[in-house]
């Protein structure tokens, strides 16, 4: 069977893909056209950059200050440079900034490089290490501002005919307050959109990795169904053809009967397979296909018949109420006994009897099958390879259940116990 540990080495599903395909959906029409031309999006930026910060280059050109305007410019070129080298775009950012301050005090929209730079860090750096760049990157500016009326500001401060001080000071503590609570919105919206990305990205990869676990059951599910027919028909159909060659010429009718049989269990392993197989399968015919034989009590009927005629002195008995309805539930019961049985044809010598037992009571159905041949414990042993013992226990462990085998009574002996209401612990039918 697959190891379900197996699965972290196991390719990307295209449960990975169509995750992508829905967050990107929810972006809407414009964000996924930037998102997925990136350089794009850095030419909007710096555009808006542009706008905001068109009044002060107006207002520096014609005061002939030209070392502000080249170094607005050389801001807006940086954020060019935002996704590779956030921090050292805020650096440069945050001291050209305060270099304009200088320049050309009390432009509008000075700081708004840092808004960009800053969000291009948030999303990018832990969160601790982008409050600390903030706080570094914020401080120099806004305390030219808060200290503007005994600073170098305080030249140009505007001014008004009535308490030009107070004045002053409120414009000042306004304008530092301003810078510094737009610098933690822009950081705060970066942290944020890095939080929701990486939520997107643990969704996504909880995606893929249920998809890939819901992958390895259905393959063991197969692998359980592939073991369970192929081993049951070529161990029947071995031990009719063995048989019709033996009384073809004692009894040629017996052989003729024994050679119907065969055939009768061929075609049933044929379509059991394509049963199976049909999951495989992408069209839509193959969604409508059962995926397993019927279970019913006419198919357990069939089977023990199968086996009478391949030789197997079976007995069966039913003990309490019929079977439940639920398929998922018979096909184990159908599969465990077909097991079984295909064991004791296997590695059962000198078998005179092979007793079927199905009990039923409110809370539990019991499958015991015992043999007296002998031989039976040596080869199931030593010389089988247990996928089929591990997929009786399999199917049993659906429903809660146990399996056991071993020595009884000089033969041989299984007996599973599923629990009726024991929840089913995956998907597998």
């Amino acid at each position: 069977m697959i190891d379900a540990a197996s699965v972290k080495d196991t390719p990307a599903t295209p449960a990975d893909a169509s995750f992508a395909e829905l967050a990107a959906r929810r972006r809407g029409l414009l964000r996924r056209y930037l998102h997925r031309r990136p350089r794009v999006m850095d030419a909007v930026v710096v555009a808006c950059y542009a706008v905001l910060v068109v009044p002060t280059v107006i207002d520096a050109a014609n005061a002939g200050r030209w070392a502000a305007v080249g170094l607005l410019a050389a801001v807006a070129l940086s954020l060019l440079l935002r996704r590779r080298r956030p921090v050292a775009v805020v650096v440069f950012v945050a001291l050209a900034e305060v270099g304009v301050t200088l320049l050309h005090p009390w432009g509008s929209n000075v700081s708004a490089g840092l808004w960009f730079s800053l969000y291009a860090v948030a999303v990018v750096h832990t969160r601790r290490f982008t409050l600390l760049t903030m706080a570094v990157a914020t401080a120099p500016l806004a305390l030219l501002y808060f200290l503007a009326p005994v600073g170098p500001l305080d030249r140009e401060l505007p001014t008004r005919a009535a308490s030009p001080e107070e004045f002053h000071l409120v414009t000042s503590i306004a304008a530092g307050t301003s810078i510094a609570f737009s610098n933690i919105i822009a950081t705060g919206i970066g942290i944020s959109v890095r939080q929701r990305r990486e939520h997107e990205q643990e969704i996504a990869a909880w995606a893929a990795q249920a998809a890939r676990l819901g992958s390895v059951n259905e393959r063991n599910r197969i692998a359980r169904e592939m073991h369970d027919v192929v081993a049951h028909s070529l161990t029947v159909m071995v031990a009719l053809s063995d048989g019709a060659a033996v009384v073809v010429r004692r009894d040629p009718e017996r052989a003729a009967e024994v050679l119907a049989e065969l055939s009768r269990t061929g075609r049933a392993a044929l379509a059991d397979m394509r049963r199976v197989l049909g999951v495989l399968r992408d069209d839509a015919s193959a969604g409508q296909a059962p995926r397993e034989p019927l279970a019913d009590g006419a198919s357990l009927g069939k089977l023990l018949d199968g086996f009478r005629t391949a030789g197997l002195p079976v007995h069966y008995s039913h003990m309490g109420p019929a079977l439940p309805e639920d398929v998922a539930l018979q096909l184990t019961v159908y599969r465990i006994v077909q097991e079984s049985l295909t064991n004791v044809l296997r590695y059962g010598r000198a078998l005179s009897r092979v007793d079927v037992l199905v009990v039923r009571d409110d809370s539990t159905v019991t499958i015991e099958v015992l043999d007296d041949g002998r031989g039976t414990v040596d080869a199931v042993t030593s010389g089988g390879t247990g996928q089929g013992l591990i997929g009786m226990k399999e199917r049993a462990g659906i429903y809660g259940g146990t399996v056991e085998a071993g020595p009884a009574a000089g033969g041989w002996r299984v007996r599973a116990v599923l629990a009726l209401n024991g929840k089913m612990r995956d998907g597998s039918r």
